[in-house]
């Protein structure tokens, strides 16, 4: 029988790693069941199954969440971008439906728009469709509080997607990578601080295990199909709806009505009120030391007033979808481009479990 325990595979090819779960499982499976049900001894080594051939290797990992990378870079660097020129793996399907006070949002994860390619250096994923089934508020109800997408003690990855697109590809701006593993330190690395290398499309895209495709930043992809060029202003027109956050109030590129309640003034590129901190950050054991530079969400800091938008990267506006006004987020060109918080009340739209793969969207 195949060992208890076991439910990751990786292939080292030609130098190369890729994610698989099925690969030649069945010809271990034979090779134990001659041996009574045991691998054989040259198989076994230190605690994992490998077994290895003259042009590739195949470690199973006992089952339970990846060790954390102990990373030790404190430096932002240019995000070195996979070009978006393939085409994803099967159709895009996606249904949106409102019923009983939700907006309902069934979906397999997979892009229209062209993607990278997965695997690749800094990713091992492949794509695979998932099966969503998203429900979010119809008439979500703004709190006078904030929720973060970091979890309350603002230690460890985001425990929520944002959003989902309109395409049914979800917004999922946080990382699990920490400044020396350690995810009780408060040095999350910013996907897109390029300190550490992530494998994104140009799309500001990857694949996480499982086979999720989904942003970390503008959705290039998404707003070119929609007829929107990213940084581009085009005719005076409001950007179009991009799609839906978690707690159901809509989501937006970055260009809005200029006065937030009249849709008959000039369109503008709206901006964020987040801005990097100034000074350095602290070092030895308390923190990576080095310059504040956006190689970490920490770098950031929210500062009333130096933008358009609150600290949720929203306002209260009017857009061509809600003439009668409404909260909306919008996605903007610099940090966070995806928001960090929420207005109103977000449902668990991705459940993750301990050695398992995320359950399908609530």
């Amino acid at each position: 029988m195949w060992p208890k325990g076991i439910d990751h595979i990786q292939i080292c090819r030609y130098g190369k790693w890729t994610d698989q779960r099925v690969v030649i499982k069945n010809q271990l499976e034979n090779s134990m069941n001659q041996k009574n049900g045991k691998a054989p001894r040259h198989l076994l080594r230190a605690g994992a199954l490998t077994l290895v051939a003259t042009t590739f290797s195949i470690v199973l990992f006992a089952q339970g969440p990846p060790r954390m990378r102990k990373h030790k870079v404190s430096e932002a660097k240019a995000l070195e971008l996979v070009p978006a020129n393939k085409i994803p793996p099967t159709t895009n399907r996606v249904q949106v439906t409102e019923t009983d006070g939700f907006r309902v949002i069934e979906s397999n994860d997979i892009p229209k728009h062209t993607v990278g390619r997965f695997p690749n250096r800094g990713n091992p994923n492949a794509i695979a469709a998932q099966n969503w089934t998203i429900k979010i508020p119809l008439q979500p109800i703004p709190n006078d509080t904030v929720t973060p997408l970091h979890q309350s003690t603002n230690h460890g990855p985001p425990n929520m997607p944002f959003g989902v697109g309109v395409n049914g590809v979800l917004f999922e701006p946080g990382t699990a990578e920490f400044w020396m593993g350690d995810r009780t330190a408060d040095w999350n690395y910013e996907a897109l601080g390029g300190a550490v290398g992530l494998g994104l499309d140009a799309n500001h895209a990857h694949v996480q295990p499982g086979g999720i495709y989904h942003y970390h930043g503008l959705p290039t992809g998404l707003l070119e199909e929609l007829g929107f060029t990213a940084g581009e202003i085009d005719d005076n027109t409001h950007s179009p709806l991009i799609g839906w956050a978690a707690d159901g109030f809509p989501v937006y590129y970055a260009f809005g009505y200029q006065q937030a309640d009249d849709p008959k003034s000039s369109v503008v590129k709206l901006t964020t009120s987040f801005r990097l901190k100034q000074g350095q950050r602290p070092s030895g054991s308390a923190g990576p030391g080095g310059r504040y530079d956006g190689a970490f969400i920490q770098d950031y800091e929210y500062a009333l007033g130096t933008g358009d938008l609150d600290e949720c990267n929203g306002r209260f506006c009017v857009t061509p979808e809600f003439p009668e006004g409404t909260y909306a987020y919008f996605f903007t060109d610099s940090w966070p481009v995806i928001p960090r918080g929420f207005r109103g009340t977000p449902v668990l739209l991705k459940e993750r479990r301990h050695g398992a793969h995320p359950r399908r969207p609530r």
